[in-house]
């Protein structure tokens, strides 16, 4: 059963709490959101999942591709039995290569993981598999591919294959990092505190105000990752079920913020503005686009701050 909202009523018990199906938690059929911008991405996967043979998720590390992908998996074997008596075959795109030389032996649902980091003759070889799984006339073969960045991107700047890039991408399943999604980061860290909870045999939690606000407030540059690892830390920091700010494992600073701060020169206004806008951009892997539209501001507006604070250095 799909849940997109599985945040436990009060009245619920501890047992009766769902799963963190987010970060591979017990049921992987789930995929836990509130935000409009996932609702409207699990829309897609229904619609696509019944045809689907070809297609890509692309998201930052820590994100939920790998849940998608197991969701997808779900959903098709639920309509097409062809595929059913297949496992969920997750494997590195590299690794993958070497035992697919020949695409009559594939078969089943396919999850690789990260084909951006294929080089141009494992690339290659992919697009020639693809090209021979897609003139097959059976349909019991999936392939997902997953990418940490945009592949018409990298194809854009020599970096991927274009015919190989447009192949995966036109059916291609965007994930929005969680810094992006904030309405999913409570109703997350409630799933992933259950799971925990059922890991180390111990009773419920529950968070108070000023946690709920912290995790609100931080930027989660490692994603649903990182807000496991925080968790898991609070649990074990945690004596009465009830997680503080203190309990907490989260830095003062956000992580990867520019610490230049102790020269005078550093404390002007726009030495601070430039050094926020380069962050956030350093977040976004330098995308201008999704650095702008965080920021608030026109891309070329950015660009105009970028040329200034290059001008200055200089």
């Amino acid at each position: 059963m799909f849940m997109q909202n599985p945040v436990p009523s009060s009245s619920q018990s501890a047992g009766d709490r769902p799963s963190a199906s987010e970060i591979e938690g017990r049921d992987a059929d789930q995929f836990i959101s509130s935000s409009p911008s996932v609702r409207k991405l699990i829309a897609r996967a229904e619609l696509v999942a019944p045809h689907l043979r070809l297609a890509t998720i692309e998201g930052e590390a820590g994100s939920g591709k790998h849940t998608l992908a197991k969701y997808l998996y779900h959903l098709a074997t639920t309509v097409r039995p062809e595929l059913s008596r297949s496992a969920f075959n997750r494997c590195d795109a590299r690794e993958w290569l070497l035992d697919a030389a020949d695409p009559r032996s594939i078969s089943g649902f396919t999850y690789l993981d990260r084909v951006d980091l294929l080089a141009a003759p494992g690339q290659a070889l992919l697009l020639r598999i693809l090209r021979s799984i897609e003139a097959r006339p059976v349909s019991g073969v999936i392939v997902i591919a997953s990418s940490e960045s945009p592949v018409r991107e990298l194809a854009l700047e020599g970096r991927f294959l274009s015919d190989l890039a447009f192949r995966l991408s036109a059916v291609k399943f965007a994930i929005p990092p969680l810094r992006e999604r904030r309405d999913d980061i409570v109703p997350l860290g409630k799933a992933l505190l259950d799971r925990i909870r059922h890991r180390y045999h111990v009773a419920g939690f529950t968070f108070d105000t000023g946690a709920i606000a912290r995790l609100l407030q931080h930027s989660w540059p490692g994603n649903i990752r990182e807000l496991s690892s925080v968790l898991e830390c609070a649990v074990l920091e945690c004596t009465n079920g009830v997680i503080r700010e203190s309990d907490l494992c989260i830095s003062s600073t956000p992580a990867g913020a520019n610490k230049a701060l102790d020269t005078p020169q550093a404390l002007t206004l726009d030495s601070a503005i430039h050094k926020h806008v380069n962050y956030v951009l350093e977040l976004n892997h330098g995308n201008k686009l999704k650095a702008a539209r965080q920021l608030g501001i026109s891309r070329s507006t950015l660009y105009r701050m970028l040329e200034t604070s290059r001008s200055a250095r200089n």
